[in-house]
């Protein structure tokens, strides 16, 4: 962790979850709307066009971007271009409970790759953190009833999630230890302008192939353009700006916990898409989340 878990930066950790509730929720809602890489692709473009006002100087000629594309590259396909794209195939085919219990893995992950690629060795209290925050999912999950997880039946698609969540896993990393310590200076919307430029193009080519085996769709309406909208500011401009300031201060490792309030935020957005009102379960899971987090960062 790099600087103290302060208020300030668990609110900045936390909004992105919430906005990534919003769009697993519209993401599901989309499926026969729009094919999954098209969607991620128009996502994307459209975002990048919103950011170029302020973000277009790092695309000019004279732009350190140039002398480090091959990071950049490898950031965008990670984060912009894998993530979100194996996100949405996932939506297709697999069920939420599914989605969410892999989902609540990338603690596990994060701490893995940072042992193994960057020299961190988690800490006690991390472990245990993952441990109490799992639970909290855990318990979201099952509805309060833990012998529904004996009920949960693994897909194919459920491989996409699994790949998307580990490539996080390194993007968080990424952000955290760049190789170029400098780029850390750069100002905020040139940074994450580089960063959805070539999440963009990684995009696009999935599209391109989507569309190249004629499985490319989309049907036009208010609802469709309503949902690109919100996916292309919400849970992606707001929510990747936010994370890379979390990540930057509290270090990946502890940022990785709160992911685990998407499914919770997930539970509370269905159920208010549904009519229903929050169970008791929900804020006993919220408290164990947050207790996770609490743990994790205690040095």
């Amino acid at each position: 962790m790099t600087t103290p878990l302060t208020a300030r930066t668990a609110l900045l950790l936390m909004l992105p979850p919430l906005l990534w509730a919003g769009n697993a929720t519209l993401g599901r809602m989309s499926v026969g709307w729009i094919s999954p890489l098209l969607l991620n692709a128009l996502r994307w473009l459209l975002a990048f066009a919103i950011l170029l006002p302020l973000g277009r100087q790092v695309l000019r000629a004279d732009s350190p971007l140039w002398r480090r594309v091959g990071y950049f590259l490898l950031l965008g396909l990670l984060g912009v271009g894998s993530y979100n794209a194996f996100q949405y195939l996932a939506l297709q085919t697999s069920t939420p409970i599914n989605v969410t219990l892999i989902t609540s893995s990338l603690p596990v992950w994060t701490l893995c790759v940072g042992a193994l690629w960057y020299g961190e060795r988690p800490r006690r209290m991390q472990i245990i953190g993952a441990a109490v925050s799992l639970v909290g999912v855990l318990l979201v999950l099952s509805h309060g009833d833990w012998t529904m997880l004996a009920n949960v039946q693994l897909v194919p698609g459920d491989l996409f999630v699994l790949v998307a969540i580990i490539s996080w896993a390194f993007y968080s990393w990424m952000l955290a230890r760049p190789r170029d310590p400098s780029i850390g200076t750069w100002p905020w919307a040139e940074f994450l302008q580089a960063q959805v430029a070539f999440g963009a193009l990684w995009a696009s080519a999935a599209a391109f192939g989507e569309w190249s085996v004629g499985a490319a769709h989309v049907e036009w309406n208010g609802w469709i353009v309503a949902l690109l909208l919100y996916v292309a500011i919400g849970p992606s401009l707001i929510a990747y700006r936010c994370w890379g300031l979390g990540v930057q201060r509290a270090g990946p490792a502890v940022a990785s916990f709160f992911n685990n309030l998407t499914p919770v935020f997930t539970a509370i957005l269905s159920s208010a898409v549904l009519g229903e009102p929050p169970r008791w379960f929900h804020g006993v899971a919220f408290a164990l989340i947050v207790g996770g987090i609490a743990v994790s960062s205690r040095r």
